[in-house]
């Protein structure tokens, strides 16, 4: 044993030495740069997609060509067939997965946020950590691995984890309302095989901590639920406290931050207890071992071990919660709102040992006795139950915004079916983006504005001609009335909003002419308004005159490449050409979701060295919100840099009378002054009062530089990136690299282009 390299020869029965320090440990404060270092597509195996592949739009593409030529109808059958064939490894309640294919597919979605459109089904996430050891998440391991893995065994990569758990929910619902159509479905899930190890989900370091909350009871954003390790809300109220009304404005919040409407809400809560049952045989912190991550390497995956009885079956541990709401766990009906309405409702104790409701002693004998409404059939046994409720339940009662909406979906019932139809696509599909990533032939004909339509082009494509002659009535407004700042400020703006976490935003749609983006004050509406003017103006002149037409969306974006190529030229490399693909189109007023998309809208941009709601921000530094914005565009830490240095060079701060962060005597040239500057160590860099701004000051030059442009400095990682453009003879390089990340940028929206957007941008020097 002493020779043996690992853990100092320690034998593997004796407890683990301690883990040795990281730089993380040494130095907590520095800042973190991993969130950048989790490239979507290095964790999966090479066929997955071709290992050719460099992009998220080349992986989308690849998966496609694999989804398109599925026999969707032969999967669906199967999957059919698998929830009506009981698993004596995980024996199914009533005879049918269908209501636990419903929690699985929900509790994948579910944890979907507008805030930075993280969470979600579409990367099939549930599998791997943290997701798939929620607390929240207890029993999900056994729907995946013991039910829907040899369906995903049998058709491989042609169907993602992320889509066959959503069919999996869809069909559920299907056969359960006996329903002949199949509901809409998109798929196009790419599935993801490394956890992302620095997504947000709260500071507490235990489950089901109740510490989610900021002042009063708001919840801190941008979480999505009320405690460490739920979806939502705690289904026997807040912090396990039986409070009805404080339980219905915790729904209310938790499914807002999910973009949901108070109909779609309960739509969706009443729709899901409408099937299947809570499992509480006993309590679960007397008998259910670890969750899949901590679990012992023998199960295999598999968590959650039940050591109670038989440990499944009708001795299930899962919530504590025990019961079910209707007499017909696995068919659609009005049974839940019949009972909602129909019964007053008593606290009592599971066997699990949680606060749920059953109907009171009055209401019992006023429904003819207790064998009238012990009508609630057991899962595994011929005993009857009463039905039960949760305190969220009660909440669709008793709230007086979701109480009307109950009441009305109990007297229409044909409308409430509706409804729930659609907030169940919504709540599946949210993440997916605009309705051209969806595939598949089950996708809505109909727009719906959640997804931010934008219309199909339907004009003939320009050529390299009309691009030039664009191009050249571009070069006349910055002859006159625009400057490069102008142009490639406002074409970041229309671009950089895009979130690789749920594909909305970017430049396609035109939407930075439309509200609510065209008023952010990061977007400096007064030159925005101006670019708009003079852009539309070279756009109605274009398309008077010519068969052809150019939207405003593909015109923003080339106007800011023309700004790049003349800072170029200006810099010396007369020859270089911003790729650029026409083919964008532009959203109306009435397509855009003014509320939704104000979640877009950035409190800090470290690109822009925008820093205009920070007060909303108040511990949030600026370089950490850069690096979430980094993030959310897919950059790589290069690239973030090179962006920051060729923004900084061409003057596209919000602020357009801002020098802060402009290291240039000239600004507007394409150069590398801005590292050679910041790394100029004859400079003394000073905290000015706001403590957000510092003074360089140096034996012939000053600047102003914010906390965003000192971190290219003081981390050493970012340093050493900035020292290699700062170099001599670098600027060739930092030309080439800030065009390749801003083509990247301006095409990340593009899924239309995946195999172009897949190749390396030809830069001309």
């Amino acid at each position: 044993m002493s020779k043996c390299p690992f853990h100092n020869g320690q034998a593997a029965t004796q407890a683990p030495p301690p883990k040795p320090k990281t730089n993380r440990d040494w130095w907590p404060n520095s800042l973190d740069l991993r969130i950048l270092h989790q490239d979507p597509l290095s964790g999966r195996p090479a066929h997955v997609p071709h290992p050719s592949t460099k992009t998220s739009a080349g992986a989308f593409a690849c998966y496609a060509d694999k989804f398109n030529k599925l026999d969707l109808y032969a999967l669906r059958k199967d999957t059919a067939k698998a929830l009506v064939t009981s698993n004596p490894a995980w024996p199914a309640d009533y005879g049918h997965y269908g209501p636990l294919m419903v929690r699985l597919a929900w509790h994948s979605a579910g944890t979907y946020r507008v805030f930075d459109g993280r969470g979600g089904a579409n990367s099939g996430n549930i599998r791997l950590p943290p997701l798939n050891s929620w607390p929240d998440n207890a029993s999900l391991d056994k729907a995946r691995l013991i039910i829907l893995w040899p369906i995903k065994q049998k058709y491989g990569e042609s169907i993602s984890w992320g889509d066959l758990i959503i069919l999996a929910g869809n069909v559920a619902i299907e056969m359960m309302m006996s329903q002949e159509e199949p509901l809409w479905f998109g798929g196009g899930r790419i599935d993801a095989f490394a956890a992302e190890e620095d997504v947000f989900w709260g500071h507490e370091t235990e489950w089901l901590k109740d510490d989610h909350r900021g002042g009063g009871d708001s919840l801190k954003k941008p979480l999505g639920a009320t405690q460490m390790g739920l979806i939502y809300v705690n289904p026997e109220g807040p912090g396990g406290h039986p409070d009805i009304l404080a339980s219905a404005k915790d729904i209310r919040t938790t499914f807002s931050r999910m973009g949901m409407t108070d109909l779609e809400t309960v739509a969706l809560i009443a729709g899901g207890h409408t099937f299947g049952k809570a499992h509480g045989a006993d309590d679960p912190s007397k008998h259910v071992g670890a969750e899949p991550e901590g679990a012992p390497v023998h199960e295999m995956g598999l968590g959650w071990e039940n050591r109670y009885k038989s440990g499944k079956g009708a001795d299930t541990i899962t919530s504590g919660l025990e019961g079910a709401w209707t007499a017909k766990p696995t068919e659609w009906d009005n049974g839940y709102f019949k009972n909602l309405f129909g019964y007053e409702w008593v606290q009592t104790k599971s066997p699990g040992g949680a606060t749920q409701w059953v109907p009171s002693e009055e209401s019992i004998r006023a429904a003819g006795g207790v064998d009238a409404v012990k009508n609630v059939p057991d899962a595994h046994t011929d005993v009857k139950h009463l039905p039960i409720m949760f305190t969220t339940d009660l909440a669709m009662r008793y709230d007086p915004i979701y109480g009307p909406i109950s009441q009305n979906f109990h007297t229409n019932p044909d409308e409430f079916k509706e409804q729930f139809k659609r907030a169940w696509y919504k709540l599946c599909h949210r993440d997916m983006g605009p309705k051209s990533r969806h595939l598949g032939p089950w996708v809505p004909k109909v727009d719906l504005i959640w997804m931010d339509p934008i219309p199909e082009e339907s004009n003939e494509p320009i050529n390299e001609n009309d691009v030039q002659e664009l191009k050249n009535e571009i070069m006349s407004l910055l002859q006159s009335s625009l400057s490069i700042s102008d142009l490639v400020k406002t074409a970041w703006a229309a671009a950089s909003t895009y979130r690789c976490t749920d594909h909305r935003g970017g430049a396609n749609g035109g939407r930075i002419r439309l509200e609510p983006q065209r008023s952010w004050a990061v977007n400096d509406p007064p030159t925005l308004e101006k670019v708009i003017s003079k852009l539309e103006s070279v756009q109605v002149e274009f398309n008077h005159g010519s068969m052809k037409k150019i939207s405003f969306a593909d015109l923003v974006v080339l106007a800011g490449n023309v700004a790049i190529e003349e800072a170029a030229r200006q810099a010396g490399f007369g020859d270089v050409k911003v790729p650029f693909v026409s083919g964008r189109t532009d959203a109306t007023q009435s397509q855009t979701d003014t509320e939704s998309f104000d979640a877009l809208k950035p409190a800090i941009d470290g690109f822009r060295n925008y820093e205009g709601l920070a007060n909303e921000c108040p511990r949030v530094l600026p370089e950490t919100a850069l690096l979430d914005r980094a993030h959310l565009l897919s950059l790589t830490t290069p690239e973030m840099v090179a962006l920051i240095g060729g923004l900084r060079v061409t003057n596209a701060n919000t602020d357009a009378n801002s020098t802060v962060g402009v290291l240039t005597d000239r600004p507007g040239v394409l150069s590398n002054d801005f590292f050679v500057n910041l790394l100029d160590m004859g400079t003394t860099w000073t905290p000015m009062e706001s403590g957000r701004l510092f003074k360089g000051t140096g034996p012939d030059k000053s600047w102003i530089a914010s906390r965003t442009d000192l971190i290219l400095a003081s981390n050493s990682q970012l340093r050493a990136i900035s020292e290699s453009y700062a170099s001599t003879g670098s600027n060739e390089h930092f030309v080439k690299d800030f065009i390749n990340a801003w083509t990247k940028v301006t095409m990340l929206d593009r899924f239309d282009l995946a195999g172009e957007a897949d190749q390396e941008p030809k830069i001309k020097l």
